[in-house]
């Protein structure tokens, strides 16, 4: 199917087809679907492709993690002529009767649940206790889609309920990992798209049929007067409670399932992956190379010592048979095994940890990475010695550039003779120090995990200094390590945190994709790791492992997409003889389960599992 007109970009042969899909979506009982195109093929283009197509009308919304709404602002701005777009976002938001003369409106995930919150729990404001309407939720859109949606794939968050509650004639949800740990998850997509009947709660006794679970006594529904134990969810009865009991082995009630749940992906979600496509799409190769380094004695001495107090923590929580009673706990030593394998100052040189001796917190500037003797502070809340922004801007103003923050690129503004600020008065909460401020920056050591970085990043700066990478990280204190440390080697870099506003973070994005300088982009896994388009870098780090391969995958995508010209080389730096090879693992067995779930054929890949690990990963 041809794209309207109004479209300014030729579509691909499989974008076409699934314009035509999504049309044909429309016109039947679902009112919509679930694109799952692997990352990177361009589901942003086609949704606004059907946004664009006959007949049309105002106003639709789109869903978006906040990293990503200025990129579907562009999109929109540049491609479709004659469409108008609102950001939704931020200070003065618009009324119901104003978002209706829109074409599409921006919102991100927590502006919607934080609308929804106001209206069905209400706010404080003075004295009184205040109920407002939420416009998101006012009247009904013509179209709702969620991008990314796997981010209301736990059904009772505030935000899966906030998507639950709006009103369209059509819904559709974008994510090219719509399945990440377990089957349980894609509930929360079919009970969005209204899918019948499988979204819905039954009730054994009569014909009562309802998309949410009514009890407001708790002891009968609220339609049919039975009690809780009557009514059944359809989706647990079929689909979820067989796998989880019975794994899929052949002939079992869960191989049935897990054949009820192909044909319902089958009816409701089109996924096309970038080796199916590769001649239409025309990507350049991506390699995946896994670097494994070892610790150095001092490290190495560090790790065990943790791991063996880890270990019989863990011992412990077994042997009381308190081992779900104890998840958090279990998760935070875990996570600190992670750090260590990273940089030993991680867990040293954390906040509230119980190793750190009597550490001092000075103040430092984001120029220099040093102690800023005489401290000031920008509008957007980062810290400069005095000295060091008066320079910056004395060279900026010279060279006729206008001023930018160094740090998230937005024009800056800053009082140069403001009095200078001290943070251990509790008076600038806003300006996040971070974990350099509690180092002894003078006697500093690097870690084994760091230098491995550092030595890929300077072979590839002596091979062709044109090349840009990615560096990602889960830890942000490790990714300020990072930055202080290739700022030492004399790398140009630019990253990307979790608070920046939109505009912030596309002001950061424009800043490294536009400076061929700029060589080195650090973004926090959470922060960026998906719907962002950085095609511009060839080369990704991932510092850290993360049990979901989705996620990885997911940051790998920035830069292995449509527009990509180079080839695409991914590192995963891995410490030897620590919890990392263990996490390696269970990502192996992760993926597996995706693929058997998203596959074609319905046996695909159910042999790579066995029945206990089916188990453990299909449990709720």
């Amino acid at each position: 199917m041809e794209a309207h007109p109004s479209l300014k970009l030729t579509l691909l042969p499989f974008q076409k087809e699934s314009l035509y899909w999504m049309k044909k979506q429309e016109e039947g009982p679902w009112k919509g679907g679930m694109l799952a195109d692997e990352m990177g093929m361009g589901k942003t283009i086609q949704t606004i492709a059907l946004l664009l197509s006959e007949p049309r009308r105002k106003p639709s919304l789109v869903v978006a993690p906040v990293v990503a709404l200025m990129q579907w602002k562009h999109e929109i701005e540049t491609h479709a002529e004659g469409f108008t777009v609102c950001l939704w976002h931020g200070q003065g938001r618009m009324n119901a009767a104003q978002l209706k003369k829109y074409d599409v409106v921006l919102v991100s995930y927590g502006t919607l649940e934080a609308s929804f919150r106001r209206q069905q729990r209400g706010f404080k404001r003075g004295d009184k206790f205040i109920k407002e309407k939420s416009p998101m939720h006012e009247f009904e859109w013509y179209r709702v889609i969620l991008d990314e949606a796997h981010n209301i794939k736990e059904r009772s968050t505030n935000a899966a309920k906030a998507a639950f509650a709006l009103h369209a004639t059509y819904k559709w949800c974008l994510s090219g990992t719509p399945l990440q740990n377990r089957v349980g998850e894609l509930y929360s997509l079919v009970r969005f798209l209204g899918a019948d009947p499988f979204s819905h709660y039954f009730c054994k006794k009569c014909d009562c049929k309802s998309l949410h679970w009514q009890f407001k006594d708790k002891r009968h529904c609220d339609q049919c007067g039975h009690k809780p134990m009557d009514h059944v969810c359809f989706w647990n009865t079929e689909i979820l409670t067989p796998i989880a009991r019975y794994g899929i082995e052949e002939g079992g009630p869960g191989h049935t399932a897990f054949k009820k749940l192909k044909i319902l992906l089958d009816r409701m979600m089109l996924r096309r992956t970038k080796l199916e496509r590769a001649d239409d799409l025309g990507l350049p190769p991506r390699t995946i190379v896994v670097r494994r380094d070892y610790f150095s004695p001092q490290e190495k001495e560090l790790y065990m010592s943790l791991f063996t107090g880890a270990k019989r923590q863990f011992a412990t929580y077994v042997d009381q048979g308190t081992v779900l009673n104890n998840y958090s706990n279990i998760f935070s030593l875990i996570t600190r095994m992670r750090q260590m394998a990273c940089h030993p100052d991680l867990v040293l040189k954390s906040k509230n940890s119980a190793l750190k001796q009597n550490v001092t917190e000075g103040t430092v500037c984001r120029i220099c990475n040093d102690t800023a003797e005489d401290a000031i502070m920008s509008a957007c809340h980062h810290v400069f010695d005095r000295e060091c922004i008066r320079q910056y801007l004395e060279v900026k103003q010279a060279r006729g550039h206008k001023p930018e923050c160094p740090v998230c690129h937005i024009e800056i503004s800053i009082d140069l003779e403001a009095e200078a600020i001290d943070l251990e008065d509790g008076g600038n909460k806003k300006a996040r120090q971070g974990i350099l401020s509690r180092l002894d920056l003078q006697n500093w050591r690097s870690s084994s995990k760091l230098e491995a970085l550092v030595e890929e990043l300077e072979k590839l700066r002596n091979k062709d200094c044109t090349i840009k990478s990615l560096v990602f990280s889960q830890f942000v204190s490790f990714l300020d390590l990072i930055a202080f440390r290739l700022q030492r080697a004399g790398f140009n870099i630019c990253r990307l945190e979790g608070g920046m506003t939109p505009q912030q973070r596309d002001a950061t994005i424009q800043h490294f994709m536009k400076n061929t300088h700029v060589t080195v982009f650090l973004i926090s896994l959470k922060a960026g790791g998906v719907a962002l388009n950085l095609t511009e870098a060839s080369m990704v780090f991932m510092m850290d492992s993360w049990w979901n391969p989705s996620v990885e995958y997911q940051a790998m995508d920035r830069i292995h997409r449509l527009g990509q010209k180079r080839p695409v080389k991914v590192v995963k730096l891995v410490v030897e003889d620590s919890i990392e090879d263990q996490i390696v693992q269970l990502q192996h067995k992760k993926l597996a389960m995706t693929e058997a779930a998203l596959n074609k054929d319905p046996d695909a890949a159910l042999g790579k599992l066995t029945v206990e690990d089916l188990g453990f990963l299909f449990k709720l």
